[in-house]
């Protein structure tokens, strides 16, 4: 009786950790989705062309910056095993480490960037009246690639020591930023009446323009901010450490990160393929994609808060050769994470109209976009469970299975799917999001398989000491 007891309160205290490590996470990423959310409600009202231009490069940029969030991981990794053997100096120069990455990484995706804004359009197969507002809008986005650099990796670092409320709080403040700035700069000067009164409010009136410009600005402060917080850090910062190229800390980050690397690029150049072939059938498929998108992604949420928790706490307990609470916190994460995707689908399935009339007022692209929002819905639960086995592996380092797991639904059941029944039989957006969905359903099951041999735990074959 007293060891159900003892282990009651064990499970107890273990979800308190899960918890309190994930919803500062979980918030960080709705504040990330709300900026997405509203320039497209805010772009929206101005019409079906310009929800257009504001989203059909957006796989672009994810596909750029698969190379950034790669490092990410491999820096979580390295930080979160050294934390759990109580390593300060290992993780403060793997701080210092990643400072050196943002500046090579920030400065080159700037560049490379910015001097393909004008090509993005005509290669992603954007109507021709909209590849010139696109363009702008894509390079005025991704003028601040450093400062969004600094933001995606010292995010990172900063969770991998357990602290995950200071990007919350710069992702609240990003937020708040893009909103008053797309207030101000998207409309003209208009006239307001609030509880009686009229007064005008000041607006540039730039459109797609004022939008671009106010999320570049956003992002800026946020990742110069924390950089700064980073900085000032007591455990990892990075003060009075070399920052010449250190061996022992970028070859296991490298290792780490070039499989996840790999993942990244070939499935977010599987988003530029399959946006680019959802782009083929027309403006209302664009448009009704890009809103479902938006939409989707603010449901993923706590899959992806839980996924950080999972790849800190399983991290810190490898480090530490703690197999039996690594196994304790697996049976922990996957139960919680699948009721959570569960609820998520359900209130995305009944609320995906209504959803989709807060960035359109088109009939055609509401039903359009509703339809494909409701079939996905029913998959959360298999993509929640997909995504906590990975932060799982990729606490412990193990980057290479997910790739090949993630290589192989895109490319052999996701782009090939789409290609043959939008471009060889004519099918429309529904056949598209059918075939992503046969992609999550894959990767379940090989991710079932994978879990259920233990394969993702490193500690289960090495029989070490408890």
């Amino acid at each position: 009786m007293k060891l159900n007891q003892l282990r009651q309160k064990e499970s107890f205290a273990l979800i308190g950790v899960i918890l309190s490590l994930a919803w500062p996470t979980i918030i960080e990423q709705v504040m990330q989705t709300a900026v997405q959310y509203i320039d497209t409600a805010m772009v929206g009202v101005l019409g079906t062309e310009a929800t257009a231009a504001v989203g059909a490069t957006s796989t672009v940029g994810w596909l750029a910056y698969s190379c950034i969030f790669a490092f990410g991981i491999g820096f979580l990794a390295i930080i979160a095993q050294a934390c759990g053997a109580g390593e300060k100096e290992a993780a403060q120069r793997a701080a210092a480490q990643s400072v050196l990455i943002v500046l090579i990484i920030g400065i080159a995706s700037t560049v490379l960037l910015l001097s393909l804004s004008g090509i993005i359009p005509v290669f992603m197969q954007v109507e021709k009246s909209i590849q010139p507002l696109a363009s702008v809008y894509f390079f005025i986005l991704y003028l601040p690639s450093l400062p969004r650099t600094a933001s995606a990796i010292f995010g990172t670092v900063l969770r991998a020591a357990g602290d995950t409320r200071t990007p919350m709080k710069v992702g609240i403040i990003v937020n708040l930023i893009n909103i008053v700035l797309n207030c101000l700069l998207i409309y003209p000067s208009r006239t307001v009446c609030l509880a009686g009164l009229d007064f005008t409010l000041p607006g540039a009136g730039l459109g797609v323009v004022g939008a671009a410009i106010a999320s570049a600005a956003a992002f800026t402060w946020g990742g110069l901010h924390i950089t700064v917080v980073l900085w000032k850090h007591p455990m990892i910062s990075p003060r009075g450490l070399s920052f010449r190229p250190d061996k022992s800390i970028l070859r296991p980050c490298i290792r780490i990160a070039f499989p996840n690397m790999l993942q990244r690029f070939g499935t977010s150049l599987g988003f530029v393929v399959f946006a680019a072939m959802i782009n083929s059938l027309g403006e209302i498929a664009t448009a009704a994609h890009t809103i479902a998108n938006t939409v989707e992604s603010a449901f993923y949420i706590p899959g992806f808060g839980m996924e950080t928790a999972a790849s800190t706490l399983i991290g810190n307990a490898y480090g530490a050769r703690d197999e039996t609470r690594m196994k304790s916190l697996a049976s922990m994460f996957i139960p919680l994470v699948i009721f959570l995707m569960a609820i998520s689908g359900a209130a995305l399935f009944f609320s995906a109209p209504a959803l989709m009339r807060l960035f359109s007022s088109n009939e055609e692209v509401i039903s359009l976009g509703a339809a494909v929002l409701r079939m996905v819905a029913v998959s959360e639960p298999l993509f929640g469970f997909s995504i906590i086995v990975e932060g799982m592996m990729m606490g412990v380092g193990k980057t290479r299975e997910p790739f090949l797991f993630n290589i192989a639904g895109m490319w052999g059941i996701r782009i090939t799917g789409t290609f043959l029944c939008t471009q060889l039989l004519g099918l429309g957006l529904i056949s598209a999001w059918a075939c992503m969905i046969a992609h999550n359903v894959l990767l379940f099951v090989l991710y079932l398989i994978y879990y259920t041999r233990g394969s993702w735990n490193p500690l289960r074959s090495q029989h070490l000491p408890m």
